[in-house]
């Protein structure tokens, strides 16, 4: 039943004169969940004679503001947008895969792998396994130890996809939540080391030397950060190799998709990143998990490049919420015993507060990125000859929106760069009430969160 605030909330704006208005803006969001609010004014100028063109202003808006969407990637946070990154993820890793978006098609012949680099363990979880489309039991163990706590490091049940216990340690107390953590906050860096060992073997494999590599072969990557339910992030990522050129020039005999193959396998074995004894904390050597996954692409094979490019999308606008943790910061003054937290997430968090308490690891923020369980770097990243960018793709899409608005007469046709363009925008706020919330969910058709009113 909707809170009677809301109802009149809702009842006021319907007859507000200027609804029509407002329900435009809000379609013009896609639905947004938490629209930011700008005042402002835009005026059009032309350079030549100093005539006014164009001009706008919110000062005629409902509520005397524009809003636009947020554009955040989270989907905890809004769905609709989200859902705009995640297509823009989709179209810039399949055009490194297949071409467009300025990328040849002849691109379509160059070695490329999907990579997952995963992480160690760091203690027996609860997991779900199948094998041959069969559920079989958690950790069975006929002879199970029994751990210094008391508990028996066995499980004989099978779990369904959506126990909340998946991820979870069977015992707590063993497990090593602070390498969970400083693995996080160090997968980055990690991930660094590997793409450098990469080109050195390569190199070593074809008698050169890494900077004679650059004169012959450029790697290309993209990659995506996926939480797994323990709390520890791990990478899928597209590598490929083109010439010196990048994807226009194709790549020499030698750089095969064997001799990548090789290269991958070596670096995640090679590589490692070594934390520094802290108070209390000693020293740890954090290397990439045993599971090593190396598959390659293909256009019509059984990884497609559509396959890829949808698996990467769907994670680019996940976080950590799948562990049981908050999609915003905690501070460590917070009841964390009060937030709505999985117990498995509260003690990664937890000790995230106390590994970050520390000066020796001061340096990894791990107090101010403990939502995160550590990890602090880039959820979706790609080397700059991979395909197109974000920017371009956004580009392109405010060049469609403006042509539409022109073909419609919402704003004149005049030469851009005879046009002199003066914008004075200022944050006026973010999200809804709960009447305009309810509204916005009918008029959209996506389901909108209590935004808790306008901030």
């Amino acid at each position: 039943m909707p809170h009677p605030h809301a109802v009149a909330g809702m009842v006021s704006r319907l007859n507000d004169p200027h609804y029509a208005r407002w329900a435009s803006q809000v379609r013009a969001t896609g639905g947004c969940r938490q629209p930011i609010h700008l005042r402002g004014k835009v005026q059009h100028i032309d350079r030549a004679t100093g005539e006014l063109l164009h001009s706008y202003s919110t000062r005629t808006e409902p509520d005397g503001v524009l809003r636009v969407p947020c554009k955040t990637r989270r989907a905890s946070r809004c769905p609709a947008c989200a859902e705009v990154y995640r297509a823009d993820t989709y179209q810039l890793i399949r055009a490194g895969l297949a071409g467009g978006k300025g990328v040849p098609e002849t691109v379509t012949a160059h070695p490329c792998l999907f990579v997952t680099l995963t992480a160690p363990s760091f203690g027996i979880v609860h997991t779900r396994r199948e094998k041959n489309g069969k559920l079989l039991p958690c950790h069975a163990r006929r002879d199970a130890a029994t751990c210094p706590h008391g508990r028996v490091m066995s499980c004989a049940a099978r779990h369904g996809s959506e126990e909340t216990c998946l991820g979870e340690p069977l015992c707590p107390d063993c497990y090593d939540y602070a390498g969970s953590v400083l693995f996080n906050a160090l997968a980055s860096e990690l991930w660094r080391r590997f793409t450098l060992a990469l080109r050195r073997r390569l190199a070593k494999a074809a008698g050169l030397t890494v900077r004679e590599l650059r004169e012959q072969v450029t790697v290309s990557f993209a990659k995506v950060a996926e939480y797994q339910r323990r709390g520890v992030v791990h990478f899928h990522a597209v590598i490929r190799l083109d010439g010196p050129d990048g994807p226009s020039s194709p790549p020499p005999a030698w750089a095969t998709a064997d001799a990548l193959a090789d290269a991958v396998r070596h670096a995640a074995s090679a590589v490692a990143v070594t934390v520094p004894a802290a108070e209390g904390e000693p020293a740890r050597v954090l290397r990439w998990g045993a599971q090593l996954d190396v598959r390659p692409i293909t256009m019509g094979g059984e990884l497609t490049d559509q396959a890829v490019a949808g698996y990467i999308a769907k994670y680019a606008t996940k976080a950590a919420e799948c562990v049981g943790t908050l999609d915003r910061r905690i501070s460590p003054l917070d009841d964390l015993d009060a937030l709505p937290l999985r117990a498995h997430a509260r003690r990664l968090i937890a000790e995230c507060f106390r590994l970050g308490a520390l000066d020796g690891l001061a340096d990894l923020r791990l107090t101010q990125w403990a939502h995160m369980l550590g990890f602090r770097g880039h959820f979706s990243t790609k080397s700059r000859r991979y395909s197109t960018t974000f920017g371009q793709i956004r580009e392109e899409r405010a060049e469609h929106m403006r042509a539409e608005a022109v073909s419609t007469g919402r704003l004149p046709l005049f030469e851009e760069d005879t046009v002199l363009v003066i914008a004075e925008w200022e944050y006026a706020g973010q999200g809804y009430s709960l009447g305009d919330a309810l509204l916005a969910a009918a008029l959209t058709g996506v389901p909108l969160a209590d935004s808790g009113g306008p901030r």
